[in-house]
């Protein structure tokens, strides 16, 4: 312990050493005594992850010291409007708790055209209340095949169909001054072949070589795939692909994503550098892409291991001393046991709530949410200073990512039912009302995973009353449960699968490209018209945002589970000071009533929120298929 820490002040005071040769560095203006405020309170950590991934190395401490010279060279380089909102948000760190917080998400060229386009739709998005802006992918990335934009050739130049980076700035700058917070995509598992780091290393320069997993022959590959899955078998098989030259990379995805090394730590400090550049052009909120992936250890799956976490919370560490209000955002894919684990606030503040998704619409097609309560009332409560991030569907596919155990529990068998699942939204199950499509459908093994907006999967292409009113229910989960509910752009006014998307260039592969759409302008003019679907959506989730927001019982995730005695009523509470939200979801197709006695322990008085109307609960209460209420409880007296 005594060697530890005298290791420990040995690279603090080299680093500081090194601060101090570089006289702009560690000047006596104001900034530079935040940054050393910074690095004494946050070097400690640093130093320890750091020295958890690289201290065996003997360069160990000459690159944990050019670290922390690119972390004050970033802050140095911060504009003053970003340094002015660190110290902000170091007053107000449960800012993204709120419940005013309302998130969207698009892509650039689909919704707007370009960056410019996406600033003229501002006035729009403080209509809807966004406070959130997620833009996939935009920067630089082959053509046409780029993975939907997650195969980065440049992560400092913007696609220049899209624009430029000084528009990107400009515009997140104007989204700031208007409270909408930029997201941006980090991918950070890997890069195009493209890159200009995996350029040099196709050339045969050794140190961009070691950038990557590359090896002379198939010695180490083969050793690697005897644990390592297959993700895209249909692209290549294994987890390998063969170089021009003959020798063999590692391309976990697609044969164009080279995966990075991080067992290198310059591969470390490079992904740390373009973190901070885009920490310094106003982005708030990284989406930090595949992270169950970015560590890999020989005799293992190379998923979700340890250091993959140590890897997040050492990128946070550097944050944190020069970019600190920066926020992570974890999109893992996985068994929902693992999911919570990158769910910390010196980690990931913020998650993707894929269970929750995709038992939303498990709920909707078997109208019984036993899966969906039960996840609720064991998955849901996380860390203090975390937060959800709810959505009804993403730019991906929706994949069954329920645990078997859990399933099992309640009579069901997870093999069949995903396939009863899949079955049913690919509207080959009897009475489907679905109009999905199936994305990598293997009749083999049964595999398969959904595509679809989210008013086609809820059938709306068919015109009926009720997709609506399944679109408003799938919603108001995501709303309700806790953490920053997410709209894909367009869901709001019912948007339908585009089946013209295999006629454009490089998307006739992949289905997922179905429930893109262009801009559909001709629905958005019909949204304040409540008497066409458009409208009628809009008005119903622009009453939800309305009453959320104005509601302080849904800030923060907090929930408690309330059994409604009724499989096909969901039930939960939201806990207030004196009052609690109980939030009743009706999943089928008939009146369904909770009980006098079910609801015994509240007082007889309550409020609708949403209609605004006094409710007397003590006979019970009655809800019509699909119908949701928002009540605000008081707890009765014992």
């Amino acid at each position: 312990m005594v060697e530890a820490a005298g290791v420990d002040q040995a690279s603090r005071q080299h680093a500081l050493n090194a601060l101090g040769a570089e006289a702009d560095l560690m000047s006596r203006d104001k900034d530079s005594s935040v940054f050393r405020h910074r690095f004494d309170r946050h070097f400690p950590d640093l130093y320890r992850l750091f020295h958890t991934l690289y201290g065996s190395r003997p360069d160990f401490q000459e690159q944990l010291t050019a670290l922390v010279l690119q972390a004050a060279r970033s802050w140095n380089e911060r504009p003053s409007g970003l340094k002015a909102l660190d110290e902000e948000r170091d007053h107000n760190n449960a800012w993204f708790l709120a419940n005013s917080m309302l998130g969207g998400v698009c892509y650039v060229d689909r919704y707007a055209e370009d960056l410019d386009g996406v600033r003229a739709r501002i006035p729009y998005f403080k209509e809807l209340g966004l406070t959130y802006l997620h833009l996939m992918p935009l920067f630089l990335a082959p053509e046409p095949h780029s993975d939907g934009g997650y195969a980065v050739s440049s992560y400092r130049r913007v696609n220049p169909k899209l624009g430029t980076m000084e528009q990107l700035r400009e515009l997140a700058a104007e989204l700031r001054s208007n409270g909408i917070s930029l997201v941006v995509d980090f991918i950070f598992n890997h890069t195009s072949d493209e890159h200009e780091w995996a350029q040099r290393a196709a050339a045969g320069d050794p140190e961009y070589g070691d950038y990557y997993w590359i090896f002379p022959d198939r010695t180490m590959p083969d050793a690697f795939e005897q644990n390592v899955r297959e993700i895209f078998p249909e692209n290549h098989p294994g987890s390998f692909i063969r170089m021009e030259d003959g020798r063999w990379v590692w391309a976990t995805f697609h044969t164009y994503q080279w995966d990075l090394n991080y067992s290198n730590p310059a591969v470390f400090r490079a992904m740390a550098g373009e973190m901070l550049f885009l920490a310094n052009q106003g982005v708030d909120i990284l989406r930090m892409d595949a992270v169950a992936f970015i560590w890999k250890q020989l005799g293992t799956p190379c998923e979700n291991l340890p250091e993959a976490h140590t890897l997040l919370q050492a990128f946070n560490a550097v944050c944190r001393l020069a970019a600190p209000s920066l926020l992570f955002k974890s999109e893992a894919i996985v068994h929902p046991d693992e999911v919570a684990l990158y769910i910390d606030p010196a980690e990931c503040q913020l998650s993707y709530n894929p269970l929750q998704m995709a038992l939303i619409w498990e709920a909707m097609a078997t109208r019984d949410v036993a899966l969906l309560s039960q996840a609720l009332e064991r998955r849901h409560n996380i860390p203090d200073g975390t937060s959800w991030v709810n959505y009804v569907r993403s730019h991906d596919d929706i994949g069954w990512t329920f645990a078997d155990e859990d399933a099992a529990e309640l009579g069901i068998n997870g093999f069949d039912h995903r396939r009863f699942l899949n079955s049913f939204y690919v509207n080959r199950f009897p009475g489907s009302f679905a109009r999905g499509v199936p994305f990598q459908d293997n009749p083999r093994t049964g595999d398969c995973r959904i595509s679809g907006t989210t008013a086609s999967l809820c059938g709306l292409e068919d015109g009926t009353g009720q997709a609506v009113d399944r679109i408003l229910l799938a919603h108001s989960v995501a709303f309700s449960t806790g953490g920053i509910p997410l709209l894909y752009l367009g869901d709001e006014v019912g948007q339908l699968n585009d089946y013209d998307y295999a006629l454009e260039e490089g998307h006739g592969t992949d289905s997922r490209w179905v429930h893109r759409p262009h801009y559909p302008a001709e629905r958005y003019a019909k949204r304040h018209d409540p008497a066409t679907p458009e409208g009628a959506v809009f008005e119903g989730l622009r009453t939800m945002i309305s009453v959320r927001s104005a509601t302080p019982e849904f800030a923060g995730t907090r929930l408690v589970h309330f059994d409604t005695k009724n499989r096909g009523v969901l039930g939960y509470q939201r806990p207030g000071e004196g009052t609690h939200i109980l939030v009743l979801a009706n999943f089928s197709d008939g009146n369904q009533t909770i009980t006098a006695q079910t609801l015994s322990g509240f007082a007889a008085g309550a409020v609708d929120l949403l209609t605004g109307n006094p409710v007397r609960i003590e006979g019970g209460v009655t809800l019509r298929p699909q119908e949701f209420r928002w009540l605000r409880v008081t707890p009765a007296r014992v």
